[in-house]
């Protein structure tokens, strides 16, 4: 029997990058990408909240299941 490793995501060339994270509930999130892990969780700095008043929320982390869709806001290679 086959076993098959699943890899993680591999969100390399967006790190250091800003990117606005569209998440469930209608909610956007803009900052930097610090960090991530194999269950997408991602830890964001200088997060702002882009979907009404955008309020600064500084350093946040942001789990993987709640991630609809990532937009970088720079060029990546």
């Amino acid at each position: 029997m086959s076993s098959k490793h699943q890899k993680g995501p591999d969100l390399k060339r967006f790190m250091d990058k800003k990117l606005k994270l569209s998440l469930n509930g209608n909610r956007k999130v803009v900052g930097t990408l610090r960090g991530y892990d194999a269950f997408l969780n991602v830890v964001v700095e200088e997060a702002v909240d882009d979907s009404g008043d955008g309020g600064s929320m500084g350093t946040i982390v942001i789990r993987g299941n709640s991630i609809i869709q990532f937009e970088s806001m720079e060029r990546t290679k």
